[in-house]
């Protein structure tokens, strides 16, 4: 397991059809290593810290295995050019992870970097503006049916983080897991 590249943003205005809207959902890579503290990582932002940011949300890990369905979803809404690979951080993911999927990570477990401590605390809830930077007005949908979300992460121990690190898996209280969670808010969602 390891960190194929971290990514940080600052909020800015996304057009979404005739509105605009505050989203720091476009991340960019950063090289060398990166200060991790109590709010994420040095130099990124969330425009809307009730659903993004904050102590248990402070960073956001997507996993690079799901990006080849993204890329052909976007080739056959024909809203790629190319068949280009996605960027890191496209997703909106703080950490572009490989070798972690959600249903092989409980909430509570914690990923143990060199620098840094994260803890695993909840999987992300898409939102219309995932869809807006997807191109796809289902985006959200099919993440949810897929259980391919990602995963918010708490700082239980402040340091630095960065690409090319690999990471330990140290199990918590194995309670619940990612996909589960992620499982179960799709539900109250169809009621």
């Amino acid at each position: 397991m390891r960190v194929l590249s971290v990514n940080t943003g600052s909020a800015r205005a996304l057009r979404i059809g005739t509105r605009s809207v505050l989203s720091a959902i476009g991340k960019s890579t950063v090289a060398g290593p990166v200060s991790v503290g109590r709010l994420g990582l040095q130099g990124d932002e969330q425009a809307d810290p009730t659903v993004h940011g904050g102590l248990d949300k402070a960073v956001y890990a997507y996993p690079v295995e799901h990006h080849p369905f993204w890329q052909a979803q976007r080739r056959e809404a024909d809203v790629s050019l190319f068949d280009e690979t996605l960027p890191p951080g496209f997703m909106g993911e703080n950490l572009s992870i490989e070798g972690l999927l959600e249903h092989e990570v409980w909430i509570g477990d914690e990923l143990h970097f060199p620098g840094c401590v994260l803890r695993v605390t909840a999987p992300r809830e898409p939102c219309f503006k995932f869809n807006a930077v997807m191109g796809l007005n289902q985006a959200g949908r099919l993440m949810m049916e897929r259980l391919s979300s990602g995963f918010y992460l708490a700082v239980v121990r402040p340091g630095t983080i960065e690409a090319g690190e690999a990471f330990q898996l140290v199990p918590g209280t194995r309670g619940l897991r990612v996909s589960e969670a992620f499982a179960a808010k799709r539900l109250k969602h169809l009621r």
